[in-house]
C-alpha cells in the first residue's frame, strides 16, 4: 500500500494551498463595467468633458428657464400692449428712424423676431416667446441633453425679448445710448454709438451662444458619441469667466475710493439694489470682517481669474473658487439671476474625472457609459472621419476666430484707465464688457409711493397711504426678501430712479397713472395696494426717503423694525388722473380706464 502513497499525495498539495486560501491560476475573465482589474470601482480619467457638457447644459437652461419665467410673469405688465414702456412703441420708433422701414439696418440695430410678428397682439407675442422658451429649457434641464437647433432657439428667443426690453432688461443705466429717447411729443433713437448698456442679460446671451456649440446639430442624447466636447468652446466659456471676473475687480480699482481704502463692504450690504435678511446681519458685522471681505474680493476677482491659464490643477481651484464665491454673494444679496449664471462658465474648468463625483455609479449609467468610451479611447479607437466631423471641426475654429476677432475691443477696453463696464460692440452681444459695483452708494434712499382719497391733496388732514412693491424697501417691520435667482424687474429699477429724478425716469410717472386707475396689470407688480376693493385714488405723489438698517438689539429692533427711515421731500409733486391726459397722449401710451 506504500506504493500507492505518491500517487495519493498529489491532490493534497492543491487541497492544502485552497485550505490556506491561496488558489491556483484560474482561467482570466473580464473585469465588470466600472471595475478595475481588481474589482474595485474604476476612476474616470481626466482629460475629457463629457459629463462637463451636461452640467454646463443643465445649470445654462436653469438660468433659462429663470430668464423665461421672469419674462412670462412680468413682460406684459413692462412692455406689452398696455405696459409702462411698451414695445410696439419702442419697435415703431426704431422703424421711423429708419425711414419707416424694416430693413437690414432696422434689424440689426434691434434683432428681434418681433419683426416679424403681428404688433396688434404684443401680449400675445412675449407670452409665446417666453413659454416656448419655458418649454425648451425645462426639457435640457429635465434631460441633460440638447442639440444646436434648441440652443440656437433659445438664443434667438431671449435675443428678441433683451432687445425690445428696454431700460428693463439694462443694468439699469439711465444713459444707456439703445434705449429710446423721449421729449413731449417726439420720439427719436440715439444711434452710431460703440456701447450698448447690458446687464447680466447680456451674460446670459454670451454664455448662451456659447453653448450652441456645446451639441451635435441633431442629435439628442446627454452622450453623442460622433460629438465630443469641443476644447474651443470650453476655453470660451474659460475666457469669459476670466473677463467677467477681471472687468469686476478692474472696474472696482479704478473706481470708487472706497475700493482702495477697504471701505466699501461697510455700505455694499445696506446699499444694493435689494437686500436679503442676510445682508442685514453682515451689514453689522465688525470692522475688520469688511476689510477682510474687500481684500478677498480683490484676490478673487484680479489675482484667481490668472489660475484658468495655469494647468488643469490651477484651473480646477479657479473653478472651485469662483463657485464658492458666487454662492457667498447669492446668500447675501437678490441679485437677480446674476451669480448663478457666473457659475456656469465656471464649469467648465472641471474635466470628468472632476465631476464624477457627482454622478452615480453603476452599469449603464453616464458614468460607466463615459468610463467605457475612455477605455475605448486609451485602445486607441477612434471615431471615423467623416464630412460631418470635417465640418463640425471648420465651424468650431471659426467660432474660436469669431470669438477672438470680437475680443479685440473688450481686451482694449479691459487695459484702458477709462474701462466701461457691462457694454456690449455688437448688436447680437456676442462678447461682451463686463462689470459690477464700480461705485457704491454711502446711502440708501428710496421713492415711496403714496396715494390719497382726499380731494385736496395739500389738506393738512389728508390721509396718505403707502402701496408696498414685492420686494424692495418700504414697511420699515417687512423682512427683507430671499428671491434669487428670481428677478422683480420693477423693484430693481425703483433703486436706481431713488438717486436719479423722475425727468430721468418716464416710467414711473406712467406708472402713477395706472396706480389713479387701480389698473389690475400694473398693481399685480406690487405686493399691497391701499386702495383694494374700493375707489382709485384721487392723488398720487412720489415721497423720497433715506432708508438705514435698524440696529439689531436696538430700540428700532425691539419694535420689529428692519428698517429706520427719514423723509428727504417730495420725489415728485401730487398728481390727479386729470393732470396725466395731455403726457400720456404725447408719448402715446394707453390711457387707463379707471377700475
Amino acid at each position: 500500500m506504500r506504493s500507492d502513497g505518491p500517487a495519493m499525495a498529489a491532490p493534497e498539495d492543491p487541497l492544502r494551498k485552497r485550505k490556506a486560501g491561496v488558489v491556483g491560476p484560474a482561467p482570466e475573465s473580464p473585469p465588470g463595467p466600472g471595475r478595475d482589474p481588481a474589482g474595485c470601482p474604476a476612476r474616470l480619467r481626466a482629460g475629457t468633458f463629457w459629463l462637463t457638457r451636461i452640467m454646463l447644459l443643465k445649470a445654462l437652461a436653469f438660468v433659462y428657464f429663470v430668464a423665461f419665467l421672469v419674462a412670462f410673469h412680468q413682460n406684459k405688465q413692462l412692455i406689452g400692449d398696455t405696459g409702462l414702456l411698451p414695445c410696439r412703441v419702442y419697435l415703431r420708433s426704431v422703424q421711423q428712424h429708419f425711414r419707416g422701414q424694416v430693413s437690414w439696418e432696422t434689424v440689426s440695430y434691434a434683432p428681434t423676431v418681433l419683426w416679424l410678428l403681428d404688433w396688434s397682439h404684443m401680449d400675445f407675442n412675449l407670452d409665446a416667446l417666453a413659454l416656448l422658451g419655458l418649454g425648451i429649457s425645462s426639457f435640457i434641464l429635465v434631460s441633460g441633453c440638447a442639440n444646436m437647433v434648441l440652443m440656437a432657439a433659445l438664443w434667438v428667443l431671449y435675443m428678441s425679448l433683451v432687445n425690445v426690453g428696454q431700460i428693463w432688461y439694462s443694468f439699469g443705466d439711465r444713459a444707456c445710448p439703445w434705449a429710446a429717447r423721449r421729449t413731449p411729443g417726439t420720439m427719436s433713437i440715439s444711434v452710431g454709438k460703440l456701447l450698448r448698456a447690458v446687464g447680466w442679460e447680456s451674460q446670459l446671451l454670451e454664455t448662451g451662444f456659447l453653448g450652441i456649440f456645446l451639441c451635435p446639430l441633431w442629435t439628442l442624447s446627454p452622450l453623442p458619441r460622433g460629438t465630443p466636447t469641443s476644447r474651443i468652446v470650453l476655453w470660451g466659456y474659460r475666457w469669459l469667466i476670466f473677463r467677467i471676473m477681471l472687468g469686476a475687480g478692474l472696474i472696482k480699482i479704478r473706481g470708487d475710493q472706497c475700493w482702495r481704502d477697504l471701505t466699501c463692504m461697510d455700505f455694499h450690504y445696506e446699499t444694493q439694489p435689494v437686500p436679503n435678511p442676510v445682508a442685514y446681519f453682515l451689514h453689522h458685522s465688525p470692522w475688520w470682517f469688511h476689510r477682510f471681505e474687500t481684500l478677498s474680493n480683490h484676490f478673487l476677482e484680479l489675482v484667481v481669474p490668472f489660475f484658468v491659464f495655469l494647468g488643469r490643477q490651477m484651473c480646477i481651484l479657479h473653478g472651485a473658487l469662483q463657485i464658492l464665491f458666487q454662492m457667498v454673494l447669492i446668500i447675501s444679496g437678490n441679485l437677480s439671476f446674476l451669480n448663478w449664471l457666473t457659475i456656469v462658465p465656471s464649469l467648465a474648468c472641471f474635466d470628468d474625472a472632476t465631476l464624477g463625483f457627482l454622478f452615480p455609479s453603476g452599469p449603464g449609467c453616464l458614468k460607466d457609459q463615459v468610463l467605457r468610451m475612455q477605455e475605448e479611447e486609451a485602445r486607441g479607437a477612434r471615431a471615423p472621419r467623416t464630412h460631418g466631423s470635417v465640418a463640425r471641426h471648420t465651424v468650431n475654429l471659426a467660432l474660436g476666430v469669431l470669438v477672438a476677432w470680437l475680443s479685440v475691443p473688450v481686451v482694449l477696453n479691459l487695459l484702458s484707465p477709462r474701462q466701461v463696464m457691462n457694454s456690449s460692440f455688437n448688436p447680437l452681444r456676442i462678447v461682451n464688457t463686463y462689470g459690477a459695483f464700480g461705485s457704491i452708494t454711502k446711502e440708501r434712499t428710496e421713492v415711496i409711493l403714496q396715494g390719497t382719497a382726499s380731494p385736496n391733496a395739500s389738506a393738512p388732514d389728508a390721509k396718505w397711504e403707502d402701496y408696498e412693491f414685492k420686494c424692495k424697501p418700504g414697511d420699515l417691520k417687512r423682512r427683507p426678501c430671499l428671491i434669487s435667482p428670481y428677478h422683480h424687474r420693477l423693484d430693481w429699477l425703483m433703486w436706481f430712479a431713488a438717486f436719479q429724478t423722475y425727468e430721468h425716469n418716464e416710467w414711473i410717472i406712467h406708472l402713477a397713472g395706472k396706480l389713479l386707475a387701480n389698473d389690475a396689470q400694473a398693481l399685480s407688480l406690487l405686493a399691497l395696494n391701499p386702495f383694494a376693493g374700493r375707489a382709485p385714488p384721487r392723488w398720487v405723489r412720489g415721497e423720497h426717503y433715506r432708508y438705514k438698517f435698524s440696529r439689531p438689539g436696538g430700540t428700532h429692533a425691539a419694535e420689529g423694525k428692519w428698517w429706520i427711515r427719514k423723509r428727504l421731500g417730495p420725489y415728485f409733486p401730487p398728481l390727479s388722473f386729470q393732470d396725466l391726459k395731455g403726457y400720456f397722449r404725447s408719448r402715446e401710451w394707453p390711457y387707463p380706464k379707471p377700475e
